[in-house]
């Protein structure tokens, strides 16, 4: 599944923005799975569903992950860890889903839990499940559309739909759509079924907790504060933090492998999701534009490094990634206009293989993490100016 260099794609589905009302679940169901995307007909992802409240300063506030179920060894929660009990639904083309699938990957569990992607390009109906390169349809339920798992796990539900969704087979219901838990039960809890690779130390899990504190706060949701910002102080706030958090991350890993030294942990998985995705989609899409990742050497490195792994390179599809964010943000890109570009040399040698070990020191504080980013940002709104931020890297 591994993307071409940058991810030269296929021609986008193309369509125009509509505001009818959505028909009926049963209308949309087909043999095949869900019918075409169609935007004339459906709309876009957001019209039809509960609206999250954002607030007046313009500031982008993430809808809620109401199924928190937890996985097991011992089945205390409800749900044990049971071989061929579970099924993940993800999309390649979300950060939080493609999370589950390199962990899962990474542990050598794909025989224990299932795995299926569903359509990168939704319409008003949500995600969907049809046949085409890198999806599928739905091989455990049969559903058209996502959000008839949601339905049959909470009749009347009408939040937000999202990947990834850990289904449980034996109850008929989701466990969780909460994107952390997933995938540390699946590292702390398989362990029956693993390849006894462990992403989350015991040892190590207070530095792994603050580096994923910080990088989710500045980082992952990071780009989105800044993509998804509806007034210029809110986007300032959030794209001085982003690049605060890459400048320092740059610095750390010019001594290091890893974030933690030689060992590879959840928190390299967290991470990389957002710099895969940063030169092709953020940089521009999301205006996170104040350098590309191209152009911090030490970032960069560690990125191919971690892209050169089967985990993380084999499940990165630059298509879909593309198509579902160029496609489906239409108050971001009307046109739905695919690019070309860029041009990414993901499988350039690294050199990283003999970077000096060692964990070094994260401060427990992520407030203390916070300040020293913050501190090398000073940027004024519209421009460049502040210590640590310069033209082109």
């Amino acid at each position: 599944m591994r993307g071409a260099a940058g991810g030269i794609v296929t021609a986008a589905r193309n369509g125009r923005r509509g505001r009818r009302v959505l028909p009926a679940m049963t209308t949309t169901r087909q043999a095949g799975g869900a019918s075409p995307v169609d935007f004339a007909t459906f709309g876009d992802y957001g019209d039809f569903r509960r609206k999250q409240p954002q607030p007046a300063t313009g500031e982008f506030v993430r809808s809620a992950y109401p199924f928190r179920g937890r996985i097991t060894a011992d089945g205390s929660s409800g749900y044990p860890a049971v071989a061929g009990r579970y099924h993940l639904y993800i999309s390649w083309a979300c950060p939080w889903a493609h999370r589950t699938a390199i962990v899962r990957r990474l542990l050598g569990l794909e025989e224990a839990v299932s795995l299926s992607a569903v359509d990168p390009v939704r319409d008003g109906r949500g995600w969907a499940f049809r046949e085409g390169p890198g999806h599928s349809l739905d091989p455990v339920n049969g559903f058209s559309l996502l959000r008839e798992a949601y339905e049959a796990t909470e009749p009347g539900y009408d939040g937000h739909i999202s990947v990834p969704v850990l289904w449980d087979r034996e109850t008929g219901r989701i466990v969780s759509n909460n994107f952390p838990d997933i995938t540390i039960d699946l590292d702390t809890q398989f362990g029956a079924f693993s390849n006894s690779t462990d992403l989350y130390p015991e040892a190590l899990r207070p530095e792994i907790d603050a580096i994923n504190a910080v990088v989710y706060e500045t980082v992952n949701n990071g780009v989105y504060r800044s993509g998804m910002a509806t007034s210029q102080d809110a986007y300032h706030d959030a794209v001085s933090k982003v690049f605060a958090t890459l400048d320092s991350l740059e610095q750390r890993l010019a001594g290091r492998r890893y974030l933690l030294g030689d060992t590879l942990t959840e928190a390299d998985v967290r991470l990389w999701v957002t710099l895969a995705r940063f030169d092709a989609v953020y940089h521009y899409h999301f205006k996170a534009n104040l350098r590309r990742l191209t152009d911090y050497p030490n970032l960069w490195a560690y990125a191919r490094d971690l892209y050169s792994m089967p985990a993380f390179g084999d499940t990165t599809n630059f298509d879909h990634i593309k198509r579902h964010y160029y496609t489906t943000h239409p108050h971001i890109n009307p046109t739905r206009i695919v690019p070309d570009g860029p041009l990414l040399d993901w499988a350039a040698p690294h050199h990283r293989g003999g970077a000096p070990a060692g964990h070094g020191h994260v401060a427990a504080d992520r407030d203390v993490l916070l300040l020293e980013c913050a501190e090398r940002t000073a940027v004024a709104p519209g421009g460049l100016g502040g210590p640590g931020l310069r033209p082109g890297g």
